[in-house]
């Protein structure tokens, strides 16, 4: 029992000292100021116990992200910090029905593409976000990136992250004394500052997180709704992917579900008092699991270390540059790009090259929601073309006087084109469907079959269906497509129907129909 949480208690003192740095960085990106970065290392403690808590995914870590971060960057901008806690309340309001209705089975159809086109686009605009603080102190950024990047290929006993907002942060009051303040001019920039007037991170608050209950008018919850379901969505996919993550290196199988639920509380509790939402942050989970994590006991003894830091080292905290931090986002940034999506944009199929391209661009230029939504939109018209291209597929041979078509392969709306136009150039008197390989059949699908028979009755013709799958049947039976095919009889195989042309009994009829 001791040795279980011992295991625990490190393993979330690790992921805290990995989570201080981003939440702190990602914190004052959302709202573009120093205030930004106690909302982000709230964020941390709250959604990170709370998801910890009530998640379907034991070693997840939760915190701010990259999604969630551009996401409320955008809400702070258009309505203010007040609002944006009340979207990320609503949110997680919406993360939780989303779990009671069972939707976390249906998120991960979202395509490949369209989830790394808006990663790579979401990386994009956090490393534009930066660049003021590269015009106003480059040197402090370039170091900040060279130490970082030094730490990730040298030093593994501390993450990269926190040793570079260490070591900058030294390097800054070391610089203070002996730099003097540079300033020039460049092309396309009026100023740039080699090395200017430090932006420190200020007085972070001694106390807990106070509860925030504005009231706020129905037309201001109305406009609120678009950005909350932001939230939501993007917070999901951004989590449940993570959990897949953490499956692959576990062996083990979340519960999508329970997890959307334990997001939910998490970013609803964020909200209420005043801090940022999160999701499933994959680098944390991985140091989690990696530093001997088995349950959700580590995520939420993390909370408790940050909430530490907060209220016994907020002085020292205090002193840390925004430079220093952007620097760590830059590069954070960087990592965060998709380099393997790349290698789509190389090679077939380049409908899948277009879709990533795409939804990256809509995702840095409009909106990540519009970026998702127009993505999946193109990814499912993509699908629909390719299947119907390849389509059921169909054969032809004759067998007597009966011209036997053999199906292979679903039939649905992409496909019932091309069986018609084919069929409908046979003149034989008899036309056979042999139906026995079509595992699914849609609407389109079943209208067809009483389209091709009513054309063919026109001209004289006969239609008969042969080895009709069961659960085929059923859905022909629940459309009432053998009524409108005049009870035509259907035959277990070519030879049920051969007895039947011959012998014509009613008893082998009647044996079949009900077949």
């Amino acid at each position: 029992m001791f040795e279980s949480f011992k295991r625990e208690f490190l393993a979330g003192i690790t992921v805290a000292v990995v989570a201080l740095p981003l939440a702190l960085a990602f914190g004052m990106q959302a709202t573009g100021n120093s205030e930004g970065a106690i909302i982000g290392l709230y964020g941390a403690i709250i959604t990170g116990f709370f998801a910890a808590m009530f998640g379907g995914t034991p070693r997840q870590v939760t915190g701010p992200t990259g999604p969630i971060t551009i996401i409320v960057t955008g809400i702070v901008a258009q309505y203010g910090l007040t609002y944006a806690f009340i979207a990320a309340f609503m949110g997680g309001l919406f993360q939780i029905v989303f779990g009671i209705l069972k939707l976390g089975n249906y998120l991960k159809f979202i395509p490949l593409p369209v989830v790394s086109g808006f990663m790579n686009g979401i990386a994009i605009i956090i490393i534009i976000g930066q660049l003021k603080y590269v015009t106003s102190g480059f040197l402090i950024v370039l170091l900040t990136i060279v130490f970082m990047l030094i730490s990730i290929k040298w030093i593994k006993m501390i993450p990269p992250s926190l040793m570079a907002l260490i070591i900058g942060t030294i390097a800054v009051i070391g610089l203070e004394r002996i730099m003097p303040i540079v300033h020039f001019s460049l092309p396309f920039i009026n100023e740039f500052s080699l090395f200017g007037e430090v932006e420190r991170i200020g007085e972070i608050p001694k106390g807990l997180p106070q509860l925030h209950l504005p009231i706020v008018e129905m037309d201001i919850l109305i406009q609120l709704i678009p950005p909350a379901i932001s939230i939501a969505i993007l917070g999901s996919i951004d989590s449940l992917l993570t959990s897949v993550v953490m499956d692959n290196l576990t062996g083990t199988k979340h519960n999508s579900n329970k997890e959307l639920i334990g997001q939910g509380i998490g970013n609803a509790m964020a909200g209420l008092f005043g801090a940022m939402p999160g999701a499933g942050a994959t680098v944390r989970s991985v140091v989690n699991l990696r530093s001997g994590a088995q349950t959700g006991l580590s995520a939420m003894i993390h909370s408790v270390a940050l909430l530490s830091f907060m209220l016994v080292l907020g002085s020292l905290a205090s002193q840390i540059p925004l430079a220093v931090l952007a620097g760590i986002l830059i590069v954070t940034g960087f990592t965060m790009f998709d380099v393997d999506s790349l290698r789509v944009v190389r090679s077939e199929p380049r409908s899948d090259a277009i879709v990533m391209i795409l939804t990256m661009v809509l995702t840095v230029v409009v909106d990540l929601m519009v970026a998702v939504g127009i993505g999946i939109v193109f990814s499912a018209l993509i699908f629909m073309k390719r299947m119907s291209e390849e389509g059921v597929k169909m054969t032809n041979r004759m067998e007597g006087e009966m011209s036997i078509y053999t199906l292979d392969g679903p039939l649905y709306f992409g496909s019932t084109d091309a069986l018609i136009d084919t069929i409908m150039k046979d003149k034989e008197k008899s036309i056979v469907i042999e139906m026995d390989r079509v595992p699914v059949i849609d609407a389109t699908g079943a209208l067809a079959l009483v389209q091709i028979y009513d054309q063919l009755k026109e001209r004289g013709q006969n239609l008969y269906l042969i080895g009709v799958q069961k659960n085929v049947k059923v859905r022909l039976r629940k459309m009432k497509i053998f009524e409108s095919l005049g009870n035509k009889p259907r035959f277990k195989d070519i030879e049920d129907l051969k007895y039947y042309a011959v012998h014509g009994y009613r008893k082998k009829v009647e044996k079949v129909l009900n077949h």
